[in-house]
């Protein structure tokens, strides 16, 4: 039986700890041990959830150990994948039964896919995706590392989206678009146009914002 630590005991925490109770091989091949975050308090009032462990720096992954990060800042994700990945950590993907995914679809490790996601045919993902509940990405769509798509949204088909994107809930891009590198799409965005790198837009049609 292998032991699964959720990386972040914040709101996501706890949905992706909900999530992987629904999951195939939830006690049949794992359980879940346990939170690993900084902030030991995070749980506080809160009842039914498995314990904080420890912090991702101090931890030391264990013979049985498997991993799940539910940081949906990709950045922060990023950073603390990496310090589970050089101990050896191994990260496994949690996919709910009601998600869909396509054929001829690749992806990587530790993709999370909660409830009604959708991925359409022949597309590409990288490591570390996380689809919010009813996220959905249209067929020939390439999807980079550690991106992550917001409830309700939808990526429309042939999109190029890089790494460490966020797409927030209720957005929308409509097909061919390209968003570069580390962007944010607000909430509710209705996206016609590229996005260069480490740019914010929000709107219908989203432009450009300063934060």
């Amino acid at each position: 039986m292998k032991n699964l630590l959720i990386i972040g005991a914040r709101g996501l925490g706890r949905e992706v700890y909900d999530l992987s109770c629904s999951c195939q091989g939830y006690e049949s091949e794992f359980i879940v041990r346990g939170f690993l975050d900084d902030n030991v308090d995070a749980l506080k009032g809160l009842n039914g959830y498995p314990p904080i462990i420890s912090s991702v720096e101090n931890y030391v992954p264990q013979d049985g150990d498997i991993f799940a990060c539910a940081l949906g800042n990709p950045i922060h994700k990023k950073k603390y994948v990496e310090i589970i990945l050089e101990k050896g950590g191994e990260f496994i993907n949690l996919i709910h039964p009601s998600a869909h995914i396509g054929q001829n679809c690749k992806h990587g490790k530790g993709l999370i896919m909660f409830n009604n996601s959708h991925i359409g045919q022949d597309v590409r993902l990288g490591d570390f995706v996380t689809f919010d509940g009813q996220g959905s990405v249209g067929h020939d769509c390439h999807i980079g590392n550690y991106t992550h798509i917001g409830a309700q949204s939808s990526v429309a088909g042939f999109c190029m989206i890089a790494d460490c994107v966020t797409i927030n809930p209720g957005a929308h891009i409509i097909p061919h678009c390209q968003i570069g590198e580390n962007a944010v799409i607000g909430i509710g965005s209705i996206v016609i146009n590229k996005v260069r790198p480490n740019t914010t837009v929000f709107g219908n049609p989203a432009k450009k914002i300063d934060l």
